[in-house]
């Protein structure tokens, strides 16, 4: 059954954060720290205050970047460098999930919020390299992020993709409200389900969900 909603798909597109590596690698606890450094450095206020901004900010604009060039203009380049300065030492490769990716017919891209440089070597650490044809940052999103469609329309215009024979794996459910609306499959990947009508499909096993694809059930 699971086979047959994905027969169509030709471009398969991967989120990178949460999504590519289990969130128990606790990457973003290290950038999390980093920005709200960052926004404290920059806009002179506390803790407390760096904190609250880089929530309201995620809420309201999609991320704490977007929210801090809409408000306060500031250059993304020095921001996107400093929050990406992390270990990546908690990441470990996953052979079974490169196989499965591996294994995937058509094109295979990954479109993070995050940064190319940084996504590469979080792919690297994964032990995925070599495996997707595309991987696209906020800058090639002409710094839209997900959730907003313009983020959307920059990169698959980029890409030439067709939504309507593409899948999308995303741990942030708000960024599959677009995606979902475009016409492709939707796939949450996350510890907990969010049940929600532009989510098609819930795994906490991307590796998992991903051998279900080529099972003829």
């Amino acid at each position: 059954m699971l086979h047959h909603r994905f027969s169509h798909v030709t471009t398969w597109v991967f989120d990178l954060d949460n999504t590519l590596y289990p969130p128990s690698a606790a990457l973003f606890d290290q950038i999390e720290i980093r920005m709200t450094q960052w926004v404290m450095d920059a806009l002179g206020v506390d803790r407390d205050e760096a904190d609250r901004l880089r929530a309201e900010y995620w809420r309201d604009y999609g991320t704490t970047l977007a929210g801090l060039m809409q408000v306060h203009g500031v250059d993304p380049g020095p921001y996107l460098t400093e929050v990406h300065d992390i270990s990546f030492a908690p990441l470990h490769p996953d052979p079974e999930l490169a196989a499965r990716i591996g294994d995937l017919p058509g094109r295979r891209i990954v479109f993070t919020n995050a940064t190319v440089p940084y996504a590469e070597r979080v792919i690297e650490a994964r032990g995925l390299s070599g495996l997707f044809d595309a991987v696209y940052g906020v800058e090639e999103a002409g710094f839209h992020p997900k959730p907003h469609i313009e983020a959307f329309d920059t990169v698959f215009a980029r890409d030439g993709l067709d939504p309507l024979v593409a899948a999308m794996f995303e741990d942030d459910p708000r960024n599959l409200a677009v995606p979902h609306a475009k016409g492709m499959q939707t796939v949450h990947v996350a510890p907990e389900p969010s049940p929600a009508a532009h989510i098609h499909h819930h795994t906490d096993d991307l590796a998992g969900f991903l051998t279900r694809l080529s099972t003829r059930d």
